[in-house]
């Protein structure tokens, strides 16, 4: 059993008796340019290495670089009837933009996760007041925020926040961490071993802060 599945089923399914389903319904939300569509294809590859179902909604926004970006990904055991996530029912917001990952609020879960960077992409003059963004995020239950910008050039590679941003909310997809990294080594593998180490580096770094820093 996949082990936010047995979490799960603690608190909620054990009331029905049923067995638990593994299921991560995950928004992905930044802007143009800054590697949404690698995020998808790394889980979407460690999903099939897991034999699991996966569907991805149309992803909108990519039109113009630097404009709002957001996609659903669900992926399950059984079945996927549509692309779309209900409002309400999103297990996990990865936002690679502060201001993004308050946009898709509704979607998100009683229990779900908001895993956002904190470092802005400041593409309209009258963007949000950052100390008012941190704060509306940290009122959440469950959220971890990350400048994953940061920790990118920490490990060397400064393109990769996004793959820090993947590491910091792999905690709460239930798929195994290796299959993440299996995933990283299939979609960059013909850019050379050493890109493929790089954003192997920050998918770690990502993960170790999220797990260190978490909000329970």
């Amino acid at each position: 059993m996949y082990p936010n599945c047995q979490q799960k089923q603690a608190r909620a399914e054990s009331k029905s008796g049923r067995g638990c389903q593994m299921k991560a319904d995950i928004i992905l939300a930044g802007v143009g340019g800054q590697g949404i569509l690698s995020i998808a294809a790394v889980v979407g590859m460690a999903a099939l290495e897991n034999h699991l179902y996966l569907k991805q909604a149309e992803v909108h926004g990519m039109s113009q670089r630097g404009g709002a970006v957001q996609s659903h990904l669900r992926i399950s055991e059984r079945e996927i009837a549509s692309d779309l996530i209900p409002e309400g029912r999103a297990d996990i917001i990865i936002s690679v933009e502060p201001m993004e990952s308050l946009r898709y609020l509704p979607w998100l879960s009683e229990n779900g996760w908001l895993v956002t960077n904190t470092t802005p992409f400041i593409n309209i003059p009258d963007y949000p007041d950052m100390k008012k963004l941190i704060e509306e995020i940290q009122k959440l239950p469950h959220q971890v925020a990350i400048n994953a910008d940061e920790i990118a050039r920490q490990v060397k590679s400064p393109r990769s926040s996004n793959m820090v941003m993947l590491g910091a909310a792999s905690p709460f997809i239930d798929i195994p961490y290796q299959s993440l990294e299996n995933g990283i080594k299939k979609i960059f593998g013909r850019k050379g071993e050493k890109i493929v180490q790089l954003n192997i580096d920050a998918l770690k770094a990502g993960r170790d802060f999220s797990e260190a820093n978490k909000k329970l």
